[in-house]
């Protein structure tokens, strides 16, 4: 993994948020803004249901998280502010975005939107031209918004309610 860095996102004290490389020693942060963005932000999709919740945060625990950083195809990518991770995505080098996941307290603040466009560089770095994601009901029109179209049926991947595959073209020379 490069040593990427991106400084798009702005925190409330106007500092500027880094995105970079995730490493191991990230892993116990990135799952909780992990665990706590899926209990508290996506409530849409699990309903408070437990048994949907446990299943969706099921691998979502340090040892796993740690894994991701290192696992080949992958990039684990975390939006800092300071020595604290607001933000964790993923993209695969087919250009899959796995993860895009912030903070409830970093909600609303440019994070995930800043996040998004560092997995899409990502993806563009490794020769894709085109993003794909399934977005959660809570995150879809988020993604909308940053320009992904729908792209297939909904399924039933998150929860109660239907994940939503999309796909933006992000211009990358092959």
């Amino acid at each position: 993994m490069g040593g990427f860095r991106s400084g798009d996102g702005v925190s409330a004290s106007g500092a500027k948020v880094a995105i970079r490389d995730a490493v191991p020693e990230d892993a116990a942060a990135a799952c909780h803004v992990l665990r706590e963005s899926i209990s508290q932000l996506c409530i849409a999709d699990h309903g408070n249901d437990p048994v949907i919740l446990n299943a969706w945060l099921a691998n979502k625990t340090p040892e796993i998280v740690a894994g991701w950083t290192r696992q080949e195809g992958n990039s684990l990518l975390v939006a800092v502010e300071g020595d604290a991770v607001l933000a964790v995505g993923a993209v695969t080098d087919a250009g899959e975005i796995r993860l895009n996941y912030v903070a409830p307290d970093a909600r609303f603040r440019g994070v995930s939107r800043a996040l998004l466009r560092a997995l899409e560089a990502r993806a563009a770095e490794r020769g894709n031209r085109r993003c794909t994601l399934t977005s959660t009901e809570t995150a879809h029109r988020f993604y909308q918004s940053a320009g992904y179209i729908d792209d297939g049926a909904p399924t039933r991947k998150f929860g109660t309610a239907g994940g939503y595959p999309m796909s933006k073209d992000i211009g990358a020379e092959p």
